[in-house]
């Protein structure tokens, strides 16, 4: 079952290229719940003709699991979420979020992914060494594309227990692009108790401020590269 995103807003960073990047959140009426997201470009390096591997690191300390009441369904919903990017303090690349409906089997597998991605071959993904498993692209927004996947009760065991998830895309070319993802801590953080919704609102304004500071620095040390790059005037001829 496919959770209705009810409110959708992005925290705007820069990169050092000044490519917008961001973290995306939305909640429901009851519980505050981020819905982290990442936008970022596919690798700027070209893909290699086997494909590219781009090895992310977790974007924040820990797992989170989250839990509020959905009106629409009537049921209570749980995600254990992580964002994850090329470098701890380098801007999510990608955010995860595997959601559990009460009194449901299935589980969904939820990804924000970069643009620029090709949407009809949709993804394929597998957990350590397993069999490839296939989702679908469910909607985009500027700051990335939701994609997703049904879980059974077998492929969540063997998340529990995996040290990698491997996401496999295809880029503007058509070249495949794999996302290698550690999902250490993963079981642990869903089978245990939801985050209190005052410390995830504390969380979310803590990190805004943390991407717009880092986003103004970038800003100023780049006026500072151009400005310092910027041929002189030379001066004006005398008068005779």
């Amino acid at each position: 079952m496919l959770l209705v995103l009810k409110r959708f807003s992005t925290v705007a960073v820069l990169s050092a290229s000044l490519i917008s990047a961001g973290t995306a959140f939305s909640q429901t009426k009851q519980t505050p719940a981020p819905k982290p997201a990442a936008a970022a470009p596919a690798p700027a390096e070209p893909a290699q003709e086997a494909g590219t591997k781009v090895q992310l690191q977790p974007s924040q300390a820990d797992w989170t699991k989250v839990c509020g009441k959905d009106d629409t369904a009537g049921k209570e919903i749980c995600y254990t979420t992580r964002d994850f990017g090329q470098a701890a303090d380098q801007p999510p690349v990608l955010a995860l979020a595997v959601y559990d409906v009460k009194g449901e089997e299935k589980r969904i597998l939820r990804m924000l992914l970069p643009v620029a991605l090709m949407l009809k071959p949709g993804f394929r993904y597998t957990i350590d060494q397993s069999a490839p498993r296939e989702g679908s692209f469910a909607i985009c927004f500027p700051n990335g594309c939701f994609a997703e996947s049904e879980m059974t009760g077998d492929i969540l065991a063997s998340l529990k227990k995996a040290t990698n998830l491997n996401v496999t895309v295809r880029n503007q070319v058509g070249s495949d692009v794999t996302f290698v993802i550690p999902v250490a801590g993963f079981g642990k953080a869903f089978d245990g108790a939801a985050i209190d919704p005052k410390v995830l609102q504390k969380q979310q304004e803590e990190l805004q401020k943390q991407l717009e500071e880092r986003a103004k620095k970038q800003r100023q040390d780049l006026e500072k590269q151009n400005s310092g790059a910027a041929p002189s005037t030379p001066p004006a001829p005398k008068t005779p």
